[in-house]
């Protein structure tokens, strides 16, 4: 009885969360994880298997979350942590399957997407209040725990060398989940869906009363405004990086949330934000941060490298394009 009572409440708690809007016939599914806003939009003709795939989608996202975050004690990414330096922890296929996607990740972006590189993060966290910045001592410690290449692993287990290690996939893992939901979305036989998950998106198909999905970009220079906006007339993932949002500013100069993992130091290059257009969110995340690291000429150079993307580099005075990226802007 206590089950199927937890069970009616979870269907109600997602039912609450579903809203249809009959003008444009789509249903919206809005929930909170991974520390940002969730959404859903999505064509379907049955409220019945609108919910299903409402609760499917919210549930995985939850067992994500509940997994690979670092902030809840609970996760297995903070036990893996805790034991770094002592002992090596089970992981399942699901895990090695992951980390080998962080091979990948890591060698795509030149190693500039590193998932040990918590130890830098943390050094230089925005949010932390300050009376100096760190030394050059404290960034060298820290650089040193930072190498995705000297984590063990072997079947079934792995092990961070040294402690003070540990492992963070905010680099990746909204992107990750992003797709998977779309993929989701697909499984229930849903072939228009917009998913956002914090301005991380991955489009399919097209609303039912337009022929794309149009997505508005952010302006740096005025959070909460758009300076243009794109159409999704293929679909595939959209992502932003910026430090214009996440950053603290001391004794007169900005410090962003994005680490040069070769310097160990915020990046300073003149850029606010880059946007990219790529075949997955996964795929366009990662290639907006690295990209970002970058700058605007080596960074167009990397995205112009890999099919199917497309990148806008903004500075305080200037806009760069990738060769192609006009192709999605919506002409006002």
């Amino acid at each position: 009885m206590v089950v199927l009572a937890r069970d009616l409440k979870y269907r109600k708690d997602i039912a609450s969360r579903l809203s249809f809007d009959e003008v444009r016939q789509l249903y919206r599914l809005s929930f909170k994880a991974m520390g940002t806003d969730c959404s859903v939009l999505f064509a379907i003709e049955d409220r019945r298997n609108a919910v299903k795939f409402a609760e499917e989608a919210v549930a995985w996202v939850a067992c994500f979350e509940g997994k690979y975050s670092r902030y809840l004690d609970t996760s297995l990414l903070s036990e893996i942590n805790r034991e770094a330096g002592k002992r090596w922890v089970a992981i399942d296929e699901e895990v090695e399957h992951i980390f080998a996607l962080c091979d990948d990740l890591n060698f795509m972006t030149h190693g500039q997407l590193d998932p040990t590189a918590l130890p830098l993060i943390e050094l230089w966290d925005y949010r932390r209040k300050r009376l100096e910045l760190p030394s050059e001592g404290e960034v060298k410690a820290a650089r040193e725990l930072v190498n995705w290449k000297r984590v063990e692993r072997r079947p079934g287990e792995v092990f961070l060398p040294s402690e003070g290690m540990s492992l963070d996939f905010g680099g990746f893992g909204k992107e990750y989940a992003v797709d998977k939901v779309a993929g989701l979305a697909v499984s229930h036989g849903i072939v228009n869906c917009l998913v956002d998950f914090g301005q991380d998106i991955h489009a399919l198909g097209a609303p039912l009363d337009a022929p794309a999905w149009h997505i508005g970009l952010e302006d740096p220079q005025r959070p909460g405004a758009t300076w243009t906006g794109i159409a999704m007339l293929r679909g595939g993932g959209v992502a932003t990086s910026g430090d214009y949002h996440r950053n603290f500013v001391f004794e007169g100069r900005r410090y962003g949330h994005i680490i040069d993992l070769d310097t160990g130091y915020p990046v300073s290059n003149g850029l606010e934000a880059i946007s990219i257009i790529a075949p997955s969110c996964l795929e366009a995340g990662v290639l907006s941060t690295a990209a970002f690291v970058a700058g605007p000429d080596k960074g167009i150079e990397l995205v112009e490298g890999n099919y199917g993307a497309e990148g806008c580099f903004i500075t305080e005075n200037s806009i760069y394009q990738s060769s192609q990226f006009y192709e999605y802007v919506v002409q006002n």
